[in-house]
């Protein structure tokens, strides 16, 4: 085996391909789902429904792609024409047309990576192509094995409210996945009998998908939520996990790798804007997960017991391997020689002993009675690891990796846990609960009324103090109840699930230094921070400052230092593990301020912070850690994560990253189980890459001075827009649906903070996927037109020089060529034809007209501007693959957003006892699923 950081073999880095079948097997592949899609909308509603479907297809394919006018006023006359049953059928048929051409698309992108990796090529983001630029660069095996010791990368699963499949949809999809993959294996082998089986199997699941109700009928609750989630663990994350660190390990021989890739949940702890959220709500998530894992543990042991029947007649055994044996309560004469089956009867009744414990159920098998649980996740480790230096030691290594090794693995990186949960509040919410508690106390009457020094004064002198609060006795309010019991269960949970169980506090709407030491105070008044501030204390929980707005990001760097100013914080810090997690809101900031100043603030607010910690740095090792809040959208920061990782600034990444994942993104990166292992990759790959390869050098001192200048132009222009421009908000809740949105049964949170129509307190969710729902997807790209016309300016020997800067920008700075890559796909996916539908919506017509206007100039000088700067007019020009699946798939969701628009004017012109209701209603919801679907990163 090769001791360098990357395979031996000879690579070559993939180009675009220039074989023009290369796409047959896709095409054939979306042919062949959508012929046995027709077969069952003909069996199931009938051969006129068929043909509605297939008139209205042809119609969309002729005004889409040859632009044939005719072709569209007969296209629009008939979905008018529609009836509330046939609209639903139709838009039923269009939304699994997208979800099936999904499936196929991501089966060719796993077909294509097999096909480079079998010809040796390595495409960027996976492991391979990584390592082998780090050798390239001269970097060591044990250099990279460094970054990984040190290391912490952690995707976080969200729940919100744009999550619109159902879980029975994802189970019948991935199936439909595994059968394409088995119908790959039967064209290799030239089996025409496993070829039709598939395709029987394949109309099965597409009967069972037709006949299954895409919505939901009540509301999503968090107990919903968080199974949704766990179900990514049992199809993905469990045995996909251990296999990414086995190819690590392949490639950095002899260099022992620790648990750096963990998985982060927000869902069951995540209270902000949620009162579903609580104590309640905690200590089912954590039961939930700990079942998931733990049965996970027992199915390999069970499966490891009729793997390992070695017999001591045959081989040997390592004594302390033959002491575990003997320790086990089985007893049968029939394995009195089989040493690892005994052991492993005896440790799957201690664990099913755990899993009764930790979670209250019971293992599915028992050859002994489970008994003497471990009680931490180590205890399992060590008699694993016992196994294991047996096996090694007796010429039997050859059984480790197949399941022990990986088990192993999973034992390390999920625990007794599975994944950290996240606790997470809004400042204000705090402030109440310490406010309370004061006046009970008598210490101040009316926090709230402080300043900021007296706020900071007041809560030090507490934090030194060793006295508790409360008083045994008073009354307090339920609010104040219910936050105080969700800190005790969360002290609750690291008692019963050990130490990863939780890790972080966020405290959303961070706006000062009082808000992080009000969450200090609350953590000491229930036993998760212990001692005082003057002394020795130690906190459980890294408090997490979360930054969202662009006044917020400007201001968090002298927070921070003002935090780590103040006498205690630094020492309790150090002795709580020497990490600070700091999260970057990329939803909220860019409802604020517009995409360009979004991403430039955020840009700058990160170089501060790693400033200061340099700066901290000086008195002792500190760890700082960056948590990305992005969502699916790039309105909220979404995009290629390895792309979006790679144009982090300088020494900003440092081996350590966590980040948000939500919305659809969610079950488009994880549903499918090798999908998901490349996307893990892809983060640990551009973690490595950013950390080992990225310039420590800042950009140069002309690009930033430029892209202030385009931040405070595009800033200008986009609060303009939208918050300036009398009426703006009635359009928006009239030529969008979000109105709808809000009533789908798609998220257990509210749509809206407060319960006004004011975009300040609307979610930056709903806000983004109601625009792309829409097809005008304005966070994404509104007010960087008139950005750069205002930079370049009117003078031409001035504007040439301005132009020529920004287009050394895109191709020399990773920051603006990610930013602008971006862009492009969301131009490259919005439709103004489209999105001036819904302005029919709006009831004052002028109103509609004028904004309109006003929306499609700036569309197109954001258009013209990326022209300009890219050289390129036509859209993803850089992408042929991604271009060619919107150019596929667009006449497809066409007809699901002229139905929305016209089901959407039936709905609000019903009444609301009308028995059509119900149905318009429907259909709506229904045409939400499919073009989100249809649109793939909309959460």
């Amino acid at each position: 085996m090769p001791s360098r950081a990357a395979p031996a073999r000879p690579a070559t880095v993939v180009k675009a391909d220039a074989k023009v079948d290369k796409n047959e097997p896709l095409v054939a592949d979306i042919r062949l789902l959508g012929r046995i899609l027709g077969d069952v909308i003909r069996e199931q509603e009938g051969r006129e429904a068929y043909e509605l479907v297939e008139r209205i297809r042809q119609l969309s394919v002729a005004y889409r792609h040859k632009h044939d006018k005719e072709a569209g006023k007969r296209f629009d006359k008939l979905l008018k024409s529609l009836s509330g049953e046939q609209a639903v059928s139709v838009i039923r048929a269009f939304s699994y047309f997208s979800h099936l051409a999904n499936i196929a698309e991501d089966r060719h992108h796993i077909r294509r990576r097999d096909i480079h990796e079998r010809a040796g090529s390595l495409q960027p983001g996976s492991l391979a192509y990584c390592l082998e630029h780090l050798h390239e660069a001269g970097v060591r095996p044990n250099e990279i094995a460094s970054v990984l010791r040190r290391g912490f990368i952690s995707p976080v699963l969200t729940a919100h409210p744009t999550e619109v499949q159902r879980k029975s949809i994802l189970d019948a999809e991935r199936a439909v996945a595994a059968l394409l993959e088995a119908r790959d294996r039967a064209r290799h082998a030239g089996s025409e009998r496993e070829l039709r089986e598939t395709e029987a199997l394949l109309r099965a699941r597409i009967t069972q998908l037709w006949q299954t109700r895409m919505l939901r009928y009540s509301k999503l609750t968090v107990a919903d939520e968080i199974e949704n989630a766990l179900s990514y663990y049992q199809s993905t994350f469990l045995r996909q996990i251990p296999k990414l660190y086995a190819e690590l390990e392949e490639h950095l021989p002899g260099e022992p790798l620790p648990s750096f890739l963990r998985m982060g949940h927000w869902i069951g702890g995540d209270r902000d804007g949620n009162p579903n959220v609580g104590a309640a709500t905690l200590r089912r998530a954590m039961q939930r997960q700990s079942e998931v894992a733990l049965r996970h543990y027992l199915t390999e042991l069970h499966e490891l017991g009729a793997e390992l029947s070695i017999s001591l007649r045959l081989t040997g055994v390592s004594a302390e391997m033959q002491r575990l044996a003997e320790r086990s309560p089985d007893q049968n004469a029939h394995r009195l020689d089989e040493p690892y089956r005994r052991a492993l009867t005896g440790m799957y009744a201690r664990l099913a002993a755990t899993l009764h414990e930790l979670t209250g159920t019971e293992a599915l098998r028992h050859a002994v009675a489970p008994q003497d649980p471990y009680r931490t996740p180590e205890e399992l480790l060590a008699d694993l690891r016992t196994i294991e230096a047996s096996l090694k030691s007796h010429h039997a290594e050859a059984l480790i990796a197949p399941r022990l090794a990986p088990l192993i693995r999973a034992v390390q990186v999920f625990g007794f846990h599975l994944a950290t949960l996240d606790l997470r509040q809004s400042s204000d919410q705090h402030e109440l609960v310490v406010a309370e508690l004061l006046a009970t106390a008598r210490v101040e009457e009316d926090y709230a009324a402080l300043d900021e020094a007296a706020k900071r004064s007041l809560l030090l002198r507490l934090l030194h103090d060793a006295r508790p609060l409360r008083v045994i006795g008073a009354t307090y309010t339920d609010k104040t109840q219910f936050e105080l019991a969700t800190f005790e269960a969360a002290r609750e949970a690291l008692d019963r699930f050990g130490r990863e169980a939780l890790r972080h506090y966020i405290i959303s709407h961070t706006e000062s230094v009082s808000d992080l030491l009000e969450v200090a105070l609350l953590l000491k008044e229930t036993g998760l921070l212990r001692g005082t501030l003057d002394g020795y204390a130690t906190s459980d929980l890294i408090i997490v400052p979360l930054f969202e707005t662009i006044g917020d990001l400007r201001i968090a760097p002298d927070i921070m230092r003002e935090f780590y100013a103040l006498p205690g914080i630094r020492g309790l810090v150090d002795r709580s593990g020497g990490e600070q997690d700091i999260m970057l809101g990329y939803s909220d900031s860019n409802k604020d301020g517009g995409m360009f100043t979004s991403s430039w603030e955020l840009y700058r607010a990160e170089i501060a912070l790693v400033e200061l910690f340099d700066e901290l740095r000086k008195v002792g090792p500190l760890t700082l850690r960056l948590f990305h809040g992005r969502g699916g959208t790039v309105g909220r920061g979404g995009g290629p994560s390895y792309q979006a990782i790679l144009a982090q600034p300088p020494g900003t990444v440092n081996g350590q990253i966590r980040l948000t994942e939500q919305g659809e993104v969610i079950a488009s990166k994880y549903a499918h189980p090798e999908i998901g292992r490349r996307n893990l990759e892809t983060l640990v790959a551009a973690t490595l890459e950013a950390t080992l390869l990225h310039p420590t050098q800042s950009a140069p001192k002309g690009f930033l001075q430029a892209a202030q200048a385009l931040s405070d132009a595009s800033f200008a222009a986009y609060r303009g827009l939208v918050y300036d421009t009398p009426g703006f908000a009635d359009y928006f809740f009239a030529s969008t649906p979000i109105r709808e949105i809000a009533e789908l049964n798609i998220g257990s949170r509210p749509a809206s903070r407060k319960a006004t129509r004011a975009i300040e307190d609307l979610r930056a969710i709903p806000w983004g996927f109601s625009w792309g729902q829409a097809r005008v997807a304005l966070p994404g790209w509104c007010g960087f037109g008139s950005g750069v016309e205002a930079f370049l300016g009117e003078e031409p020997a001035q504007r040439a020089k301005n132009l020529a800067l920004l287009k050394r920008m895109f191709k020399g700075w990773p920051f603006f060529r990610a930013l602008l890559s971006n862009l492009d796909m969301v131009l490259a996916k919005a439709d103004l034809a489209l999105a001036e539908r819904y302005v029919e919506l709006v009831e004052d017509k002028k109103l509609g007209k004028r904004i309109f206007a006003a929306i499609k100039a700036e569309f197109e000088r954001t258009e013209q501007a990326l022209n300009l700067i890219t050289g390129d007019d036509k859209r993803l020009a850089a992408n042929p693959s991604l271009a060619r699946s919107i150019e596929h798939r667009f006449p497809y969701i066409d007809p699901l957003n002229h139905l929305q628009v016209e089901l959407m004017r039936r709905y609000r012109r019903t009444l609301a006892d009308d028995p059509a209701m119900e149905r318009v209603q429907r259909g709506i919801h229904l045409s939400i699923n499919g073009i989100a679907a249809g649109l793939r990163n909309t959460g």
